[in-house]
């Protein structure tokens, strides 16, 4: 089983202490056992989590034994990195184990020097402090995550739901990790400069909305030439107000939501079909090949060929 060390250090920010938790201990694979073995470890007896006072059950030992290990971030990123920490995290990292932060947790790989020469993430507000502190690391401020292989960092708050969801992927799968995503509840969308794609197995559709049947007939109709009044007419409303109620309860438009299902699908049978492009642009509704060739790396950022070579 794969074990996950979560670092707890002075200040840290609860909510990013939690995310790694949550999201490992709740990973099921398809036979239904557990995927991870989660241990919290700190450098004292008593860590200051700011809303209370934590005894970790595992020291910085637990470190060097983990397959992972995940750094949440901090109150006060910017505080000088206690010698044995910095230790521990160099000899893990010497290991081969993987290592993540999580928000200005990025600050603590910073300082034990593992980010030198690398692109790296954090909060968008602390990138500023974090490019001038360590002038030798490639800050982006435009993501949600950085996959640099063997270390990782995301941006703030439930960036940190993303990272976690893209390493359960990278261990097991698509499927395990879009039943995780379902677990944890995610956000229906990640759009804006900062949104590197997670793959799901299905297109979102909230829960209890009056929209509900609607998008699940939207799922399962993928593949036909559906216009803006065909979507309408299947919701028994105006086109007017199917845009306007559509976009109060999911955040987009519906040719938009369509385009991001259908998009959502392709990646999907890319990663777990030899079917030609052609093929699937067809099976997901599109046109032409080359319509959808455009449509898709404009949503991912590189072409369906480039996506299959990655993630089949």
């Amino acid at each position: 089983m794969h074990t996950i060390a979560v670092l707890a250090l002075d200040q840290v920010i609860p909510f990013d202490l939690s995310t790694p938790i949550e999201v490992f201990s709740r990973t099921r694979l398809p036979d239904g056992r557990p995927g991870y073995q989660v241990r919290i470890c700190a450098a004292t007896e008593e860590t200051d989590a700011g809303a209370f006072v934590l005894r970790a059950p595992w020291g910085l030992d637990a470190l060097r034994e983990a397959d992972t290990v995940v750094v949440p971030g901090t109150a006060a990123p910017q505080t000088p990195l206690p010698p044995e920490v910095r230790d521990a995290l160099r000899a893990a990292a010497a290991d081969g184990t993987r290592i993540a932060s999580i928000c200005s947790g990025t600050f603590v790989l910073a300082a034990a020097g593992l980010l030198d020469g690398l692109r790296a993430t954090t909060h968008w507000l602390a990138a500023g402090a974090l490019a001038a502190a360590y002038p030798g690391i490639e800050v982006d401020p435009d993501v949600l995550y950085v996959d640099n292989g063997q270390i990782l960092t995301s941006a703030g708050a439930a960036a940190g739901l993303d990272l976690c969801l893209h390493m359960i992927r990278r261990d097991y799968g698509s499927a395990v990790a879009a039943d995780a995503a379902r677990l944890s509840v995610m956000p229906l969308e990640r759009e804006g400069g900062q949104a590197q794609f997670i793959v799901r197995d299905h297109a979102p559709a909230p829960q209890g909305s009056t929209f509900e049947p609607l998008l699940l007939w939207l799922q399962d109709n993928l593949s036909r030439e559906l216009t803006l009044a065909d979507i309408a007419a299947q919701a028994g409303v105006s086109t007017r107000t199917l845009i306007r109620r559509f976009t109060d309860q999911t955040g987009t438009t519906p040719l938009q939501w369509l385009h991001r299902a259908r998009i959502r699908q392709a990646q999907h049978l890319l990663e777990t079909t030899s079917h030609p492009v052609e093929r699937i642009a067809a099976q997901v509704g599109f046109g032409s090949p080359t319509a959808f060739r455009d449509r898709f790396k404009r949503t991912t950022g590189v072409s369906p060929h480039a996506y299959r070579r990655a993630f089949s």
